[in-house]
């Protein structure tokens, strides 16, 4: 009884909260790993790089200036996110969760959600004093991610909202393909576009997280982790610690970054190309099988053939833009979900068809 008083809890092996275990306890919980993304995530405007046009407004929306809607548009994992997260760390201080309506596309973000959710939460009045006596901007910030998968529906509802609420609201549209956005909002936001990050700025941002995490890793394996993630450092960051997981304490090689990333290695792709120059379906079929065999992914068998040629001398125009064409065809088919070994079979027989040298 007196045990089941102290702890709450019965059975021989409980401890009071007072034992030491406790604080071990309360030691793990508070070195939980995080995510490399979210634990390298920008804190300030001034770490977003390569975006210079919209770090420059908001500096001086942070100076003082009106913070207008914004309109972000661009590839995945080049910060879009990232930069209106950390201006509002900035405006608001501590109280900043409090001050933003982060949306995305897992949400439903219907007619109905417009409507109600972000309709109340924009009429909501802010007070101009932070809790510590600061001064901070008397509006709200509200976040739509992956804006381009709305519906119409929702976006003219949401379009009515912006003009009744711009007083003590700022809205920021985020996507990735600016057309999927109607043009009344589109005229109501300032548009930036965020460009692919450079190679040597991601390179030396790796460089920087292998450092602070005391993770060995060969430049070869860096170089390919920037190769393959197209400008893409979200991509690039969760690849590096994959590969530190998997290795632990070895250093992490080309090989291992190959493995993550799922990049097929070059001697299949130039098989395949020397065997569609061979002019020969009975072979063709049987390497395709082979490769399909090890499990390689057809869509991406697509993108390094894509890239092969494109930058072969040796295809005239027409035979590029024919080829990139059923490159394009094959890759709307895979997503319906046709059978990846028949569209790299019908592939390479358009590329047979097209003299291709090696």
């Amino acid at each position: 009884m007196q045990a089941f008083l102290k702890t709450g809890k019965l059975g021989r092996d409980e401890k009071p909260s007072g034992s030491k275990s406790s604080g071990k306890d309360d030691s793990k919980k508070s070195s939980r790993p995080t995510p490399w993304v979210e634990k390298y995530r920008p804190k300030t405007v001034d770490d977003v790089v390569e975006q210079n046009e919209i770090v420059a407004v908001l500096k001086q929306c942070l100076s003082g200036a009106d913070l207008p809607h914004f309109l972000f548009y661009g590839p995945p994992g080049t910060g879009k996110t990232s930069t209106i997260i950390a201006a509002a760390r900035q405006l608001f201080g501590d109280m900043y969760k409090e001050r933003i309506l982060e949306l995305n596309a897992s949400d439903d973000r219907g007619i109905q959600v417009i409507r109600d959710k972000v309709k109340v939460f924009s009429q909501l009045t802010a007070s101009g004093v932070r809790p510590d006596g600061r001064p901070c901007p008397p509006y709200k910030i509200v976040i739509l991610d992956e804006a381009d998968s709305m519906t119409h529906a929702a976006q003219a509802a949401l379009r009515r909202t912006m003009e009744k609420e711009s007083r003590s609201t700022r809205f920021c549209l985020i996507c990735n393909y600016v057309s999927c956005i109607i043009d009344p909002l589109t005229s109501r936001c300032s548009k930036f576009r965020f460009k692919p990050l450079g190679e040597g700025m991601m390179h030396s941002r790796l460089e920087l997280i292998c450092k602070e995490e005391n993770v060995k890793c060969e430049q070869a394996a860096l170089k390919c982790l920037v190769e393959t993630s197209g400008g893409d450092l979200r991509r690039a960051i969760t690849c590096l610690q994959s590969c530190a997981r998997l290795k632990g304490s070895e250093g992490i090689t080309e090989q291992d970054v190959f493995e993550v990333t799922g990049v097929i290695p070059d001697h299949w792709i130039v098989g395949l190309l020397k065997i569609c120059q061979q002019s020969d379906f009975q072979k063709l079929e049987a390497y395709v099988e082979e490769l399909m065999c090890e499990a390689y992914s057809a869509a991406r068998v697509l993108e390094q053939l894509h890239e092969i040629v494109v930058k072969s001398v040796d295809l005239s125009d027409i035979n590029k833009s024919v080829i990139c064409e059923k490159i394009a065809l094959c890759s709307y088919r895979l997503q319906d979900g046709a059978s990846e070994c028949l569209e790299l079979l019908d592939l390479c027989s358009t590329i047979m068809k097209s003299n291709l040298k090696v």
